[in-house]
């Protein structure tokens, strides 16, 4: 049975979860689909996107297939109707309060929200919605509260969205008033951010996996924020003192984008490393936080291992390889995630006072 889920006619929370989807194709052109997508366009804001995959909104309040679907930029709620779209557009309260959350990340125009789905119930399960049209997932989570979401904002997206509310405002330059157009001045230059993907994770996996979805959405693909999400995924693993990886099994596309990071992240650990020093694949796993198995893959597919014994090894890492694939690849060695960046938690310091006991 297809999960209720509130459209914009009502906010209430849905009584029956919607689906959360699991591990995805970042980045990517997407295979061929494994059924035809039964919402064949999507009004995102003012863009205009195909689907890739089958949706599964609720079949009662979307049909059973939806020539055009009409999907609030800000907070992925969503109407067939489009008088009804643009009425939310107007009253939209997260607008003016951006995206649910707090900051953990900001640098060069990017910022990432962590989100608890368990708080933020029905704007998890919409955004998992919106993210299933480009998603062929291949398992799917029907509660959306033991996941955490990591929201990825852009500043100045490119394509930027711009609605008759936001940039070029209705509200900014409806009122005669200096009052009602600061307001709207203001309102326009928040709504200039914009969520442009995301990646989720479960609170507990047993798998000690620090990634079960991620996905950029179409319009910001091919831009490098992929590499970013899963920078972020890798950095926040390191600070919970966890080491894990994606949910697998990965898709083809998925695996590429995966073996992409984990390549450009090994080349510079490994010619960052002292000329006479011997890394081992532990070396590698304490500084990146990728596992053993991932290494191992991924140097395979560098091509930069040598299969001679070597102080007990069966295999050795030839330094000159790992920089000649650099330079054939045109690999840019800085990191697509800056760690001091990061929001630093307060921690609550308890001050006492010392007094002598007489």
């Amino acid at each position: 049975m297809a999960p209720a889920v509130a459209p914009f006619a009502n906010g209430a929370s849905p009584s029956t979860p919607a689906p959360a989807a699991a591990t995805s194709t970042p980045n990517a052109t997407p295979k061929a689909a494994t059924a035809d997508p039964n919402v064949f366009e999507v009004v995102f804001g003012t863009l205009l996107i195909k689907p890739w995959y089958p949706s599964f909104y609720a079949e009662s309040l979307v049909g059973r297939s939806v020539p055009r679907l009409y999907v609030c930029h800000v907070c992925f709620k969503y109407s067939k109707e489009l008088l009804h779209f643009l009425a939310h557009l107007r009253a939209c309260a997260s607008r003016s309060a951006g995206p649910p959350g707090q900051v953990v990340y900001a640098k060069d125009g990017l910022e990432l929200w962590e989100m608890d789905g368990e708080q933020e119930r029905l704007y998890a399960q919409n955004l998992s919605l919106f993210a299933k049209l480009f998603l062929d997932t291949k398992s799917v989570f029907y509660d959306v509260g033991t996941f955490l979401y990591y929201l990825l904002v852009a500043e100045r997206p490119n394509p930027e969205i711009r609605t008759a509310m936001g940039v070029h405002g209705m509200e900014a330059g409806a009122g005669g008033d200096g009052e009602g157009a600061g307001a709207g001045a203001s309102a326009s230059a928040r709504e200039e951010k914009q969520v442009v993907g995301f990646f989720s994770k479960e609170k507990m996996s047993w798998d000690n996996n620090n990634l079960a979805c991620i996905l950029v959405f179409p319009p910001w693909q091919k831009q490098g924020l992929g590499q970013v999400l899963m920078g972020a995924s890798y950095e926040i693993s390191r600070r919970e003192g966890r080491l894990g990886g994606p949910e697998k099994p990965l898709s083809d596309l998925g695996r590429r984008a995966y073996i992409h990071y984990w390549s450009t992240t090994l080349a510079r650990a490994i010619l960052g490393a002292p000329s006479k020093k011997t890394l081992t694949v532990l070396d590698l796993r304490n500084e990146t936080y990728i596992v053993p198995e991932d290494i191992i893959a991924t140097l395979q597919a560098m091509d930069v291992l040598e299969h001679r014994k070597r102080g007990g090894a069966d295999a050795v890492i030839n330094k000159a390889k790992v920089r000649e694939w650099v330079e054939r690849n045109r690999i840019n060695l800085a990191p697509v995630v800056d760690p001091d960046a990061f929001v630093q938690e307060e921690a609550d310091v308890e001050v006492e006072d010392d007094e002598d006991d007489e």
